[in-house]
């Protein structure tokens, strides 16, 4: 695997994201899948995606607790780009039976219940959408927590047993709000009240000045990695 990186790396390192993602495109022909949840970050790769009409599975995990406002964002991407965005459901049983046992707010009570929750909500549907993908395309970035910091632009996750590829790891927030701008990409208004990270919506919250960009993310928890597993290292 480690060969197989560092020949990818050889080719695509140094070049725009949108070139990347043309090369990996090829590479991993019908092979390869980019995970959105509408946000900054996710936008600007569904940009680069659908404006150069990739052949990149899109799709997004519905946890059935998400913002009305992500739902608009989601609408307002299909209306903009004309192109489908496949969605995950959780497994119904898993959801019913742990809402009947535990009650609908469980993950506040301790960091196991909300690893459950997002292993149900999250994870699991994940698995699936990614069963038959080589190379998974993400919207990580290294500034954005401290848990990112060492995140490569090409890496193998173990946890799902395949190649990620972050297009936008160096960026900055700069970065991202400009490109944002220029090609005035369909956005979550959330974002414009201080909501910078956005998941569920019983666990996000706005984030205050000088804080984390993902402290408004399971606020309630002080020891955890502000991660929900999709992304843990």
């Amino acid at each position: 695997m480690n060969t197989l990186i560092n020949d990818i790396i050889d080719k695509i390192e140094g070049k725009s994201p949108i070139s990347q993602l043309g090369y990996l495109t090829e590479k991993f022909a019908g092979n390869i899948s980019f995970s959105t949840s509408f946000g900054y970050e996710d936008q600007i790769i569904t940009d680069m995606i659908f404006s150069h009409n990739f052949d990149i599975k899109v799709f997004t995990l519905d946890t059935g607790r998400m913002f009305a406002e992500t739902y608009k964002t989601m609408n307002k991407t299909i209306d903009r780009y004309k192109k489908n965005i496949d969605v995950y459901f959780p497994d119904t049983a898993k959801v019913e039976k742990m809402m009947t046992e535990k009650g609908a707010f469980s993950f506040y009570l301790s960091i196991e219940n909300r690893k459950e929750c997002c292993n149900i909500r999250k994870v699991e549907p994940l698995k699936r959408a990614l069963a038959s993908t080589k190379c998974w395309v993400t919207g990580l970035r290294n500034s954005q927590s401290q848990a990112r910091q060492n995140v490569n632009l090409l890496e193998y996750d173990e946890n799902f047993n395949i190649l990620k590829f972050n297009p936008l790891i160096n960026w900055n927030m700069d970065d991202v709000l400009d490109y944002i701008r220029k090609k005035n990409v369909p956005y979550n208004s959330l974002h414009d009240k201080a909501f910078i990270s956005i998941g569920c919506e019983p666990c996000t919250r706005a984030i205050l000045p000088g804080e984390d960009l993902r402290a408004g993310r399971w606020w309630w928890e002080n020891n955890s990695k502000k991660e929900c597993g999709l992304h843990e290292k």
